[in-house]
């Protein structure tokens, strides 16, 4: 991972032949991990952002109508405004290593995933991304903490020995939880109450871009049915589409339908069919169809820019729109919270924390919207924040 590249910037604005789409920033990027975006990010040159920047205000002003079939499904109830429990946690921030996933339990109680001792730096990896610290074990501390949602005490905890390098977890509408490990190139379910996973994607240590591999693999996300999408971030680029037994049934980009540089997180807006991307190192939200419906809906991916969006590092889905995080792009780009209206490929609200935030990496939102919780690296933390308007 200590592999450089030089980047390319393209202005690569909208096609004639394609009226509808979004300008488009063609950017050619490195890999980025997160050893670069928490220990040397600084050193990225805040010029080059400057030009992208310019590019994404043309793009902006080129913006196409709304993407078909949207109009017709109605509106959806507007999002609300994170608003900041101060107070929490009560008794200060847990021992936490590096928090790199957050998500909330069917109950509404957080749950995170942490690297205990170990840390994600320019080390970790090789440049054939392959892991190399196999030979120190699986983290021995408990990787999967449950959190008390009043109080954000630890409650309960597992996970020793399992995982050498946590990057995600995910709880679906059964209570399965997904966890992804960017060393073991592996996505991993589990049962309620299991701590044997009864389902595992890709070879455990084995990097490829095979259709049965994984490669740093960086989130998940499930439908209501039971479809799995899997953002196969950091060498791939590409998102996989899974049937609920594993059963790979898609690819995303198929041809040159979609670039991405960084897969990092991955939401579903079921009503919209939708699979939006946080697609990282391009600084977008790019949402093409989830095809969950019989008959998807044609036309091009919505595109979520803005001049200050950034370096996009979480999304979590709230009805028809997305809560996202972003990581440190330039010295005049905020990192924060960000609302996104894919439907209107807009950003709708900017929030967080009267202070800031330094690395957010994961954003979740309680089942019954009520809450949404932020995970960060380095300070090792979470923040909560309250929903005044439940869906």
């Amino acid at each position: 991972m200590a592999r450089r590249r030089r980047w390319g910037l393209g202005a690569g604005l909208a096609a004639p032949l394609l009226p509808l789409a979004l300008a488009l920033l063609l950017l050619a990027a490195r890999d980025a991990t997160e050893a670069r975006s928490i220990n040397h990010v600084h050193d990225l040159s805040s010029e080059l952002y400057s030009e992208i920047r310019e590019l994404m205000q043309r793009a902006l002003h080129q913006r196409d109508e709304a993407v078909p079939c949207l109009a017709e499904l109605g509106a959806a109830p507007a999002p609300a405004h994170p608003r900041l429990v101060p107070s929490w946690p009560l008794h200060g921030p847990p021992p936490l290593g590096q928090v790199a996933g957050v998500a909330v339990a069917l109950n509404g109680f957080p749950v995170v995933f942490h690297r205990g001792a170990r840390v994600f730096d320019s080390k970790s990896f090789n440049d054939s991304h392959h892991f190399q610290f196999v030979d120190e074990g699986p983290i021995p501390e408990d990787t999967v903490l449950t959190l008390d949602p009043d109080n954000g005490d630890v409650l309960t905890g597992w996970g020793r020995d399992l995982f050498f390098m946590p990057h995600s977890i995910t709880i679906d509408n059964r209570g399965n939880t997904w966890l992804t490990d960017v060393a073991l190139h592996q996505v991993f379910k589990f049962a309620p109450g299991s701590t044997k996973p009864n389902l595992t994607l890709g070879q455990e240590f084995t990097p490829g871009p095979g259709k049965h591999q994984l490669c740093m693999p960086t989130d998940v996300a499930v439908a209501s049915t039971g479809e799995v999408f899997v953002a196969d971030g950091y060498c791939n680029a590409r998102v996989l589409k899974f049937d609920p037994s594993g059963v790979l049934l898609r690819l995303y980009p198929q041809g040159n339908d979609l670039q991405l540089q960084v897969p990092h997180s991955v939401a579903l807006l079921e009503r919209l069919d939708m699979v939006c991307v946080a697609d990282r190192e391009n600084m977008r939200v790019v949402c093409p169809s989830a095809e969950l419906r019989a008959q998807p809906a044609p036309g091009p991916p919505a595109t979520v820019k803005a001049e200050d969006l950034g370096r996009v590092f979480a999304i979590a889905a709230y009805g028809d729109y997305l809560y996202a995080v972003n990581g440190y792009t330039a010295d005049n780009i905020r990192v924060g919270g960000f609302t996104l209206d894919p439907a209107s490929e807009s950003l709708i609200d900017r929030w967080g924390p009267p202070q800031g935030m330094s690395n957010p990496h994961s954003v979740a939102v309680s089942p019954d919207g009520s809450a949404l919780y932020v995970a960060e690296i380095g300070p090792n933390r979470v923040w909560k924040f309250n929903l005044p308007q439940a869906l």
